[in-house]
């Protein structure tokens, strides 16, 4: 895993069609390992955005695009947000590699927020997929001011044995099965390492969520109860992985105020 010094350089950014006017959007190319690697950048007209917020993505590939009209949405409440789309994508270097590598790409994310200079403190947040590459982040930068996953994988073995439908994407991605190559999958698993995170953590997850189980939540929740971590969960009797727009909304409102009233470290 290469971390190089220029990682989170900005080498060009060019502005973005924004669906909202209060918004402005930037479609950026920054450094990573080396690698030129793309990512969208939000910040509220108004000059509010004096948090950061990394936007961490889920899925792989072209399933979990991030999408302008949701980072948009996070930017408005007052943030300025950072999504990587990682590497190999959408026009950048290199390929993704399902937390291995490409975390690095979530590393410069972060540090391409602190290189803003009206940024005061910097948020983490992941969906999905983008659950471990959070996790893994707020370890990574201890000043990270808060973590949020929402339907977050933290555990690779345990996504192996669940998604059935994904395990030759993995196999391929990661190099072999968990049984083949057990390194790597602990490598991804967060799970592992949470004695290193300083930072609270809220857990978002719907208990009908058949993409990434509940059980991800409840394992990491446990294991910071056991370390005494800062921990919070917010669990949903009958949602999926996909939450309905009113309750979506509601939860991003909810969410970025939780953010914002953890305490400064």
């Amino acid at each position: 895993m290469l971390t190089l010094e220029n990682d989170g350089q900005i080498i060009s950014a060019y502005k973005f069609p924004s669906p909202n006017p209060a918004v402005e959007l930037e479609l950026v190319t920054y450094y990573a390992s080396g690698l030129k690697v793309k990512g969208l950048l939000a910040k509220p007209v108004d000059g509010s955005g004096t948090e950061g917020f990394l936007y961490l993505r889920g899925g792989i590939k072209n399933v979990g695009k991030v999408r302008p009209a949701r980072i948009a949405q996070f930017a408005s409440e007052g943030f300025t947000v950072f999504a990587p789309f990682y590497r190999g994508n959408q026009g950048g270097e290199g390929d993704e590699d399902f937390g291995g590598d490409d975390r690095v790409d979530a590393f410069a994310g972060f540090e391409l927020l602190q290189s803003l200079p009206w940024v005061t403190r910097i948020h983490v947040f992941g969906f999905s997929r983008g659950g471990l590459m959070a996790l893994l982040t707020a370890i990574k930068f201890p000043e990270t001011a808060s973590v949020v996953t929402w339907g977050g994988v933290t555990d690779m073995f345990l996504t192996y044995a669940e998604r059935k439908d994904l395990r030759r994407m993995m196999k391929r991605v990661i190099g072999g099965s968990p049984k083949k190559v057990p390194g790597r999958y602990k490598f991804r698993t967060p799970l592992y390492e949470m004695e290193n995170l300083k930072a609270p953590v809220l857990l978002i997850h719907g208990r009908n969520d058949h993409n990434v189980s509940v059980e991800h939540s409840y394992r990491i929740e446990k294991r910071l109860k056991e370390l005494g971590k800062p921990v919070e969960s917010w669990y949903f009797d009958d949602y999926t992985h996909y939450f309905p727009p009113v309750m979506n909304r509601k939860i991003v409102d909810d969410l970025t105020n939780w953010m914002k009233s953890r305490q400064q470290q």
